[in-house]
């Protein structure tokens, strides 16, 4: 191993680890010590991580504040050091470490709140897939109709979450005082998406939230008609499961639509 990947091996270990083989590297002056020297450096890259954090959770930050956010946030560090080059991709865990983080694991809120910004920021980042038009679903024989599968888009997001999470994001993304967190009887489904540079999000009912879910694991239309059968007569199954369609393709969730052989 060269000198040179060894410092730098070194130097890796102290800022992640706090190792001590670096100190030996280090030489100190009257003015300043070894410790205080290397401090700079791990205090920067924590420092730069939390930063990190901060933006990609505004909204739990300002739900929670800061002196709570930072506390959070430098657990996360200490337990997920960052494996990426881009900094964008940094805390995607951190709904999920939230959950055994005393005392969030007692206010699923805040990992839900997490989880809905970081899949928001998905549907912002993903590549800009074409959309299929409603055109060309009605461009289609009527007897292909049944073997008809989604393709969704890239940016399309599904959350199932029991607090509001969604109305306190829009509350803080519009400069208000975000409500109280309240829970819902049961788990709500959400899609999220972006069209265009503008990123979308809208409740599900339970029969679509099925329905979209299928779409996306590659059902046929006729799969997808005889599921919905659970919540709608087969009689008028077909022009609801059309009408569902109809919605999406509106949304721009869906990039194009395939046929079974």
């Amino acid at each position: 191993m060269s000198a040179l990947l060894r410092l730098q091996q070194d130097f890796q270990q102290y800022i992640l680890q706090a190792h001590e083989a670096m100190h030996a590297e280090i030489v100190q002056t009257e003015r300043v010590d070894t410790q205080t020297r290397l401090g700079i450096y791990a205090s920067a890259y924590r420092l730069r991580l939390l930063e990190a954090l901060g933006i990609e959770y505004s909204a739990l930050k300002t739900l929670v504040g800061d002196d709570e956010f930072e506390r959070a946030g430098l657990a996360y560090i200490d337990a997920h050091p960052s494996p990426y080059y881009n900094l964008r991709w940094y805390g995607g865990d951190f709904a999920a470490f939230l959950k055994t983080l005393s005392p969030y694991c007692d206010y699923p809120v805040t990992s839900e709140l997490a989880a809905f910004e970081w899949a928001m920021g998905l549907a912002f980042d993903a590549p800009d897939d074409p959309t299929v038009s409603i055109e060309a679903v009605a461009a289609v024989a009527p007897e292909a109709w049944p073997g008809m599968r989604f393709i969704p888009h890239g940016s399309l997001q599904r959350l199932d979450m029991l607090w509001n999470a969604p109305t306190i994001w829009r509350a803080v993304e519009n400069e208000q005082a975000p409500e109280a967190p309240i829970a819902s009887d049961y788990p709500i489904a959400w899609a999220l998406w972006r069209q265009d540079l503008k990123t979308y999000f809208r409740s599900l009912a339970v029969d679509e939230a099925w329905a979209l879910d299928a779409a996306c694991k590659g059902a046929t239309f006729a799969e997808i008609c005889t599921g919905l059968c659970e919540w709608v007569d087969a009689l008028h199954v077909a022009p609801h499961a059309a009408s569902l369609l109809k919605a999406w393709v509106n949304d721009g969730l869906i990039k194009a639509i395939s046929f079974s052989p």
